[in-house]
């Protein structure tokens, strides 16, 4: 099954080769110890689900934010974080820790720490959740979205070189097609792991592998570190652990992670008497398209949306202030839950698709990815959309391109769905939004507010397109879009302390087991309370990999 000698201990063990288990065995390693790390999956996919990253990290007060004149602080953000985390239970002590220890770390050493790893950024800083409801209500005050050169791949190059030099070396020991279904707990604490050898796949990365089982195994160690993800791939676990405040949860959803994100050592942590809390806070986007081209099962990718689409839910109804694209993640979720429909659409148009329309993940993004300087200034900068975008409106399900709104709307009415359009609204929506464009002043929320982020460089130069009527011809053709529910990260998890000790359900440490990642909430069992900042998931990563890694060395 695999030519590698498993060893009978280690000194660290690590499951799961996301990016959280990277950095922690990378920083084990250059501690001293002896590492090993294990993934029920193929050696394809090092790196796990941050490989498909848009490469997203949040920073305060960094270079790239002074250079484009945004004024930020860590007060800033702090409020900022914990007037969107909404922190409200008892269970939120350690996250509430392990927030201020991570904006300490995004205002402090987090840059300079990447760059020591030569990880770069691109220049222009994202506005993702721009909120809109309030100084202390959920979103960012400045944009803080910093992009990684290389998206995610670039991210996670560096730890993977750090412990395949190890491997090298003879001190890392990696072991693909290993999955763990116990952790071994001798007189109260954790000394190692046991499981199933998986036969052989030859699958792409990304792709649904074999679960045949071939063997078993079993490795003693003096740390074991959880590490294997959230359960974004898991439809039957997101729609359990799915909170009544979200309504009910849909029927139907895309799949924004790969089928590998199963959850499945939530319940194997949970024997071993790790403590799971906030198991009902999530992040999902309800801005997935189905993927053309799709590598996992129900693949969707989320459209990484600029300020200026009509927003509007499956009858045609506007949504309300201040739910505008690319604003309020959650709340937009749970207002769409309220409509009992599962889809929502995008009305807009070929010059704000071609400026305002990314898509999340390193394959939809080559020039960045690829950190090609001149394909990036081509797709970015000239006109038309980027390649990636527009082969999804070449060929995407959820995409219509139409010249005239009367033939879009009966192309609408057309598609799964369509029937529970009401025409007329539909209608009174677009012509009503196209006549509050003709003054430079108006009673329309979102126009104002899309004029206002023209202020900002970054938003003029890449990302918000200048005001203009949806049925300007020639602003055309124009598009509908039908969006999806896109299933994404666990923003609960396995209760740890500030070194990434995984704690029990009467708030002690449980011997030799530690957690990192998705599998913690990103830190603490739920570090972003119940809304996420953006830019804050990676980062989670790197920082509760960083502790758990650190300490489990010591």
């Amino acid at each position: 099954m695999t030519n590698t000698p498993r060893p009978a201990t280690t000194d660290v063990l690590v499951i799961g080769w996301g990016l959280a288990g990277l950095v922690a065995a990378s920083e084990a390693l250059a501690a001293g110890r002896r590492v090993t790390i294990v993934d029920q999956e193929t050696r394809a996919n090092l790196g796990g689900q941050a490989w498909w990253s848009f490469g997203g990290l949040f920073l305060i007060d960094s270079p790239e934010q002074r250079r484009m004149g945004i004024r930020d602080s860590r007060e800033l953000a702090a409020q900022d974080w914990f007037g969107n985390a909404g922190f409200d239970r008892p269970e939120d002590t350690w996250p509430r820790r392990w927030a201020e220890a991570y904006l300490d770390f995004a205002a402090g050493e987090k840059r300079s720490w990447l760059r020591s790893h030569g990880v770069g950024f691109f220049p222009v800083v994202g506005w993702a959740e721009r909120g809109g409801g309030g100084a202390i209500g959920p979103g960012n005050s400045v944009p803080r979205f910093h992009i990684t050169w290389g998206t995610g791949p670039g991210i996670v190059a560096p730890f993977v070189g750090a412990v395949e030099a190890g491997e090298a070396a003879g001190r890392v020991t990696i072991l693909p097609r290993h999955r763990v279904t116990e952790l071994v707990v001798e007189n109260g604490a954790v000394t190692g792991a046991r499981g199933e050898m998986l036969a052989p796949d030859h699958a792409p990365r990304g792709s649904r592998t074999s679960r045949e089982r071939v063997g078993e195994f079993e490795i003693g160690a003096d740390a074991t570190i959880v590490a294997s993800g959230g359960i974004g791939g898991n439809h039957d676990l997101v729609r359990a652990a799915w909170p009544a405040r979200l309504g009910s949860p849909p029927r139907h959803m895309l799949t924004g992670v790969p089928a590998y994100v199963d959850g499945s050592m939530q319940a194997v942590s949970a024997s071993a008497g790790a403590h799971l809390i906030n198991g009902d806070r999530m992040w999902h986007y309800v801005e997935g398209i189905a993927n053309w081209d799709p590598v996992w099962p129900a693949h969707g990718i989320r459209i990484l949306p600029g300020p200026s689409s009509l927003w509007l839910d499956a009858t045609g109804k506007r949504l309300p202030v201040p739910l505008y694209p690319g604003f309020d993640t959650l709340g937009t979720l749970a207002h769409l839950r309220t409509t009992g429909h599962d889809h929502s659409w995008f009305v807009t148009s070929l010059k704000i698709v071609e400026k305002e329309f990314a898509l999340s993940g390193s394959e939809q993004n080559p020039d960045l990815t690829g950190k090609d300087l001149a394909l990036l200034l081509r797709s970015r900068l000239a006109k038309g959309p980027t390649g990636p975008v527009q082969a999804f409106l070449d060929e995407g399900a959820d995409f219509i391109v139409e010249n005239d709104l009367e033939t879009l709307l009966a192309r609408m009415q057309a598609m799964p769905g369509g029937d529970l359009l009401e025409i007329d609204r539909v209608r009174r929506e677009v012509v009503a939004r196209d006549r509050e464009i003709g003054n430079d002043f108006t009673k329309d929320a979102q126009i104002a507010m899309l004029r206002s982020m023209r202020a900002y460089r970054g938003d003029r130069l890449i990302r918000t397109a200048p005001p203009h009527r949806l049925q300007d011809p020639a602003a055309g053709p124009m598009i509908a879009v039908k969006l999806h529910v896109l299933t994404r990260k666990s923003l609960g998890g396995i209760e740890t302390d500030l070194d990434g000790r995984a704690l029990s359900a009467d708030g002690s440490a449980i011997p030799g087991l530690y957690a990192a990642g998705e599998s913690s909430g990103f830190g603490g069992g739920g570090v972003h309370g119940y809304r996420a900042l953006e830019g804050t998931f990676l980062g989670g990563c790197l920082f509760s990999g960083r502790q758990a890694g650190r300490a489990a060395a010591r």
